[in-house]
């Protein structure tokens, strides 16, 4: 496997370090990756390794290579431990019994993606499937008064009980924490917390998994991916040229990464005269679909602003429920039909790499 960068092979170029098969046929190794090297590197030298016989499982830690005289430093979020920090795992975990995982993600805030995450999951809810949404957004949980839950959740047999409105499991860091305290946290508790949620809560057999993320290309978006295979991610976006290039950045990240990214929803498309149904583009017209255009994707939804929707959403009555008959519920409830359309086809395996 070449280097672009180098010309060379990764092994000769001394990228591959401390390589290691045990007994079980697990192989361990760090990798050694430059700012300027492609992150696809790692993922294709986790195909080719998984792709030899007798191997069973790859384990990559990757690292920054050391300045002189300085030790190696790992890339990206450290888990903590009482011995010291130690690297995350960097094969995501295959967890059948949450569904399909599907990110919910925007390059910038204010655009209304925990309204999208939330109606999205409690329209799959109304169509029968069992449903889960992980609020991510450790930094602003919103998910708690959105869904109108707000309670400390039980723990029993070990297991975080998650709490359940409109027909979703729910977990936040909002139930937990108090609402007035800030979230002046780093790295390694961003990906303890999101590990605990998805590992030590009581989630039982779903068919979705939603998971809300923060916005940007941060911490939460790297710990997920480290720690769950994700089966697809939705990208929300505004039409202003300066939410979808935000939004932009975004998807790649998730590219880079190895996840797909299965559409855009465009929120806030327009705005419909309640009294003589006359269509007006607050913001500027045609974002979501440029956006969607340039990374290859479809359009999945395009929800316009409605009256009262802010009302709802603060009071914790997603507009799918709350008012299903609305123009802006029944552009979410269509996007919630095509998303799980997408995912659905997808079923025999995980989902393609595009580019």
């Amino acid at each position: 496997m070449q280097n672009p960068r180098l010309g060379t092979d990764v092994a000769a170029a001394g990228m591959v370090q401390d390589l290691v098969v045990d007994d079980q046929g697990v192989v361990t190794l760090t990798f050694q990756l430059t700012k300027q090297d492609p992150a696809t590197l790692v993922r294709d030298a986790r195909k080719a390794l998984q792709a030899v016989a007798g191997v069973t499982g790859v384990k990559i830690n990757v690292v920054e290579p050391p300045a002189a005289g300085a030790p190696p430093r790992t890339v990206g979020p450290r888990a903590a431990t009482g011995a010291g920090a130690v690297p995350p795992p960097s094969t995501p975990e295959e967890m059948p019994g949450l569904g399909r995982v599907l990110a919910i993600s925007s390059g910038k805030g204010g655009v209304g993606k925990s309204t999208i995450s939330a109606n999205l999951a409690a329209a799959l809810a109304r169509a029968g499937h069992r449903v889960g949404l992980m609020d991510a957004d450790i930094y602003g949980p919103n998910v708690p008064r959105m869904m109108g839950v707000d309670q400390k959740p039980e723990v029993t047999a070990g297991k975080i009980q998650p709490l359940q409105a409109h027909g979703v499991k729910l977990m936040s860091l909002g139930f937990i924490v108090e609402r007035e305290a800030p979230a002046i946290w780093r790295g390694p508790i961003i990906m303890k917390i999101i590990q605990q949620f998805i590992r030590d809560v009581a989630w039982g057999q779903l068919d979705y998994f939603l998971v809300d993320l923060p916005p940007g290309t941060g911490d939460a978006q790297l710990s997920l991916a480290q720690t769950i295979h994700i089966h697809g991610a939705l990208i929300v976006t505004t039409p202003q040229d300066m939410a979808t290039g935000d939004s932009l950045r975004g998807a790649k990240m998730f590219e880079r990464v190895g996840v797909r990214v299965l559409g855009v929803v465009e929120n806030m498309s327009f705005y419909v005269c309640p009294h003589c149904g006359e269509r007006t583009d607050l913001f500027r017209s045609g974002g979501g679909q440029r956006l969607a255009d340039e990374l290859g994707v479809p359009l999945l939804g395009q929800v316009p602003l409605q009256a009262g929707l802010a009302d709802l959403a603060d009071t914790g009555r997603p507009i799918v429920v709350a008012s299903p008959e609305s123009a802006a519920a029944q552009a979410l409830d269509a996007t919630a039909r095509r998303t799980a359309d997408l995912l659905s086809a997808q079923r025999s395996g995980p989902l393609p790499i595009t580019r």
